[in-house]
């Protein structure tokens, strides 16, 4: 794994039919609860994308991190970006090395993690992941690859006050490279998609891109479900996902 992958995209939102309305537009498989995230005073669905994985977390309990997350960003509900890398202790001892808090590590047989805070990272909490062999996923849930449905995560939009910090700092930690494309703007290239910095008044995560088979009968779920959408796109948590079709035979 030359560069890292991104592994799974998740939403936060105070609405627990979010984790509903989010199957049910992009017509996911059934989702996975992880009984760990209680831990974090959170519900939750993980729902697999080929074999990337999508989530909604919602608290239950006052003064959770979500919660104070979703109050500092005023809705907007890019809550964490997840990459899985051959190689976490060359990250972590990268985020050592440059005093980005780790604020919660775990090393399991399986699979070993660690977040980092997202006020040294910025825009969101990032989690690099090494799983153990390479194509498992534990927090996608033990039946992931029979619930999967047709799709890939292509990457993320961010905006910062100062898009070329935050592109260099993520990059820097993930052990991949960051490009100027036009203006202001920077890429992140990751082994098989790209997150995509903007100048922005704030630190947020603000789009989700996404390919689907069937990117209009996404779009005609969520004008049933009254989500605002437009012609490749739909809004939900505060996050717009971005539609690209794809050949489900491919």
């Amino acid at each position: 794994m030359t560069a890292p992958r991104l592994r799974q995209l998740v939403f936060a939102s105070h609405e627990h039919a979010d984790i509903e309305r989010l199957r049910h537009v992009l017509a996911l498989g059934p989702g996975f609860v992880d009984p760990g995230v209680r831990e974090f005073g959170l519900t939750n669905g993980v729902f697999a994308l080929g074999d990337q994985f999508l989530e909604m977390v919602v608290p239950t309990e006052a003064n959770t991190a979500a919660g104070r997350f979703l109050d500092r960003s005023q809705g907007i509900g890019g809550y964490m970006a997840i990459f899985q890398t051959d190689n976490l202790d060359a990250v972590r001892g990268r985020a050592d090395a440059a005093r980005i808090r780790r604020v919660w590590n775990i090393d399991l047989t399986d699979i070993s993690a660690s977040h980092l805070h997202p006020g040294d990272m910025g825009a969101a909490i990032v989690s690099i992941d090494e799983a153990r062999p390479t194509a498992s996923w534990r927090w996608g849930g033990p039946d992931w690859a029979e619930n999967s449905a047709p799709g890939e995560l292509l990457g993320a939009d961010i905006i910062a006050r100062d898009p070329q910090a935050l592109s260099q700092k993520w990059a820097g930690v993930l052990g991949t490279d960051a490009t100027a494309l036009r203006g202001d703007v920077w890429q992140i290239d990751l082994a098989d998609g790209r997150l995509r910095v903007l100048p922005g008044d704030r630190d947020a995560v603000t789009h989700f891109h996404l390919a689907h088979p069937d990117p209009s009968g996404c779009l005609a779920r969520a004008a049933a479900q009254k989500l605002p959408y437009g012609p490749d796109l739909f809004e939900l948590a505060g996050v717009t996902i971005t539609l690209t079709a794809i050949d489900p035979a491919a």
